[in-house]
């Protein structure tokens, strides 16, 4: 049996109790580390903490190993209980679910543990959750490589009137420009005028922060450490607009 298991937002007190069980009645634990991350990171004191939860070690599984080297892990699966950790909900990312066809293909049984992700846990800014319209993820720009693809969804959801909620890449192991070429792995600024921007780094943390206000309002302040992301509102309810207010930066204006 495979069981992949979603682990909320925080900390590793976020799990479900019918997620925790499941791990502790695997052979092996594998998490995944590179779509998200808890609020420690892939610290040595994090992952002993969940480690000292699950009463099992855990193995942290890479972009590579979870996409080129997952049959390895399906195998493990055929015979024993093996659990796979995801941040958030286990369908947050595409990955995922590529894992679940692939087990099903084999004939391997698959049990989805779901729990909070970021999709769901930025209605705590205040924005109506069926407001939204495609979520983008923005990566890290390098001299020679500034991707926009995300530029013309953006636009989409503001023609529509619908909030855009945005992921910002983490750093982790991922592959260079060069080696992509090769096909092997190795280890600008968006003008737009948008009257107002939600800034919320760490959504599910006891430190998380929500900051309402213009781009320009925003990169003035101190985010912390990520994980990050914000929400490029559109047209709101007189509601949302309230709850806008509450977050609104003070005393600065508003302009893009």
């Amino acid at each position: 049996m495979l069981y992949i298991v979603g682990l909320g937002l925080g900390d590793e007190k976020d799990i479900t109790i019918k997620g925790l069980e499941a791990i502790r009645r695997c052979g092996k634990v594998y998490m995944e580390a590179y779509t998200s991350l808890l609020s420690f990171g892939l610290s040595s004191h994090g992952l002993s903490s969940l480690e000292e939860l699950y009463g099992k070690p855990v193995t942290v599984a890479d972009r590579e190993m979870v996409e080129e080297k997952a049959d390895g892990i399906l195998a493990e699966a055929r015979s024993s209980d093996v659990a796979f950790l995801v941040v958030g909900d286990p369908f947050g990312a595409t990955t995922h679910t590529d894992l679940v066809v692939r087990a099903k293909t084999l004939g391997i049984d698959v049990k989805v543990v779901h729990n909070a992700s970021v999709m769901n846990a930025v209605g705590v800014c205040g924005l109506q959750l069926y407001r939204y319209g495609e979520t983008i993820s923005i990566p890290f720009f390098t001299e020679t490589w500034k991707p926009d693809s995300f530029y013309e969804k953006i636009q989409k959801n503001r023609m529509l009137g619908l909030h855009t909620l945005c992921l910002l890449d983490i750093r982790v192991k991922e592959p260079s420009l060069e080696s992509l070429c090769r096909g092997k792995k190795g280890g600008e600024v968006f003008i737009m005028r948008i009257p107002i921007v939600w800034g919320s780094p760490r959504l599910g943390s006891e430190d998380q922060m929500i900051v309402a206000g213009s781009m320009r309002q925003l990169q003035t302040v101190d985010f912390g450490a990520p994980l990050h992301c914000f929400v490029i509102v559109g047209d709101t309810h007189p509601l949302e607009e309230e709850m806008l207010e509450f977050y609104k930066l003070k005393g600065k204006t508003s302009e893009a």
